[in-house]
């Protein structure tokens, strides 16, 4: 699989004693589909992973774009 975008947030806040990650990337699959890869977890572990796929990189894109838009809500920078 071939990365074409990777956006990597993080949200802290040591009062609560929250260290979280969280990555989107974008990237090829094998088969000339568009695949979402969503890492999270707690920084300094190796967290977790989903992919999604999706049928071209139109749709890829505006998925990341609706998951980035609600983890900043969130408190994700």
């Amino acid at each position: 699989m071939r990365r074409m975008d990777t956006l990597l947030l993080h949200r802290l806040d040591p009062s609560r004693n929250m260290a979280r990650f969280y990555t989107l990337s974008l990237g090829e699959s094998l088969f000339g589909d568009v695949s979402l890869t969503r890492g999270y977890g707690r920084i300094g572990t190796r967290g977790r992973q989903i992919i999604e796929l999706h049928p071209n990189m139109n749709s890829a894109r505006r998925a990341l774009e609706r998951i980035e838009q609600a983890k900043r809500r969130r408190g994700y920078r």
